[in-house]
């Protein structure tokens, strides 16, 4: 499975650690995915969504269609 997330598309990113001495070494950045289900009201069911936090928080605060409607564009 992809450490992607199923509503807004953020994925991991890449970098550097960098140490006291300056060193660099390659690292990765990943995103701090959750897996939730998530009521459907219209379909009265649930549903599993693999998605990063923000975008949960932002589902409590709008609802589940608007923030798929918004991040549709």
């Amino acid at each position: 499975m992809a450490r992607r997330c199923e509503i807004s598309g953020i994925s991991a990113m890449s970098g550097n650690n960098v140490s006291h001495a300056n060193n660099r070494t390659r690292r990765r950045f990943l995103p701090n995915l959750q897996t939730k289900k998530v009521w459907l009201a219209d379909e009265k069911r649930f549903v599993t969504i693999k998605a990063t936090a923000r975008v949960f928080r932002t589902i409590d605060k709008k609802g589940l269609k608007a923030v798929l409607k918004d991040y549709a564009k």
